[in-house]
């Protein structure tokens, strides 16, 4: 069943999803299994698992000068995503990007997931290298979140990357992408980073999830302007509770986002980090419950660092 079809059928009521990572190597599951444990009892539609392709890291050698090198620190979400939907039977949504990895491994992946019967998935990008200055694709890899929807297009067709006959093709993938309320950081202007939106919307993809973002407004006035340019796909609202003091200058940072001076004003006012965790659960409530106000019926939180938080966020709303 698509996720399209799942909001579908659930577009009475109040709903939720959750986006977590895959464990660090050789850390094992137990720690995102307690985790699933603590957002199953909120009954989510869908749980995403986010991707980390091998990434650029220095180690110095004995001569004292550094070398540049690739190393994978979170493997395994395709066979994350297949135990989390084995073992708690929620739908799940692997992200699949174009960063750090070949066309021919990205279709590697879609068989796996074909095999394993796994067929939703969030179409990305990803981020670049943290000390390049522009985004790099791998030798053999995309470039661009449109690049990779042509590939699956053609996947869903019946053909392989090279152009050769698939000789069994399987069910359908359907997907997904990012959208970014307060721009994207590479893109020139807000027109045209919704016009990339609105070219991945009429390639196929069904949906949208957006940035974490702390002001509805900025949500607001990019959904009715995503519908005025003839964007028409659910764009689905991404939540993060505020944590931590040091998220007033990160956050903003990390993920080109706005602070409200609002909430800005108040965690300023905090002596704690647990202050500032109280906080966070106050305002992504107010969010969520104007969200919902609006006729938003299904909010997806990313829970990284803010497992409690979005479990507290999320009874609160639940019970009215």
């Amino acid at each position: 069943m698509s996720l399209t079809e799942i909001l579908g059928l659930n577009a009475q009521g109040h709903h939720f999803s959750f986006e977590v990572l895959p464990p660090l190597k050789g850390n094992g599951t137990d720690s995102l299994f307690r985790t699933i444990e603590i957002l199953r009892e909120l009954d989510p539609l869908y749980i995403n698992i986010t991707t980390h392709h091998s990434e650029f890291v220095y180690k110095e050698l004995e001569s004292g000068l550094l070398e540049r090198r690739r190393v994978r620190r979170r493997p395994g979400t395709i066979a994350i995503a297949a135990a989390i939907q084995n073992k708690f039977d929620i739908p799940v949504i692997p992200h699949i990007i174009c960063s750090g990895t070949t066309i021919e491994n990205t279709e590697y992946e879609l068989l796996d997931l074909q095999f394993l019967g796994i067929t939703n998935l969030l179409l990305l990008r990803g981020d670049k290298a943290k000390d390049d200055k522009t985004f790099t694709p791998t030798p053999g890899g995309h470039t661009h979140t449109t690049d990779l929807i042509r590939q699956v297009n053609r996947f869903n067709e019946g053909f392989f990357a090279d152009g050769t006959a698939i000789k069994h093709p399987g069910d359908r993938f359907h997907y997904g992408v990012a959208c970014y309320p307060e721009k994207h950081e590479e893109a020139p202007n807000m027109e045209q980073d919704m016009m990339h939106l609105k070219e991945k919307q009429d390639l196929g993809a069904e949906y949208a999830v957006t940035q974490l973002f702390y002001d509805n407004q900025k949500y607001f006035d990019f959904v009715d302007k995503a519908r005025r340019m003839g964007i028409t796909i659910p764009i689905i609202p991404g939540i993060k509770p505020f944590a931590k003091l040091s998220q007033l200058t990160m956050v903003p940072k990390t993920f080109h986002c706005d602070i409200p001076e609002a909430l800005a004003s108040e965690v300023l006012k905090c002596k704690t980090d647990e202050d500032a965790r109280q906080l966070g659960i106050e305002w992504s409530t107010a969010q969520c419950r104007e969200l919902y106000a609006h006729g938003v019926n299904n909010i997806h939180f990313y829970t990284v660092s803010a497992v409690e938080s979005v479990k507290e966020v999320a009874n609160r709303l639940m019970r009215g």
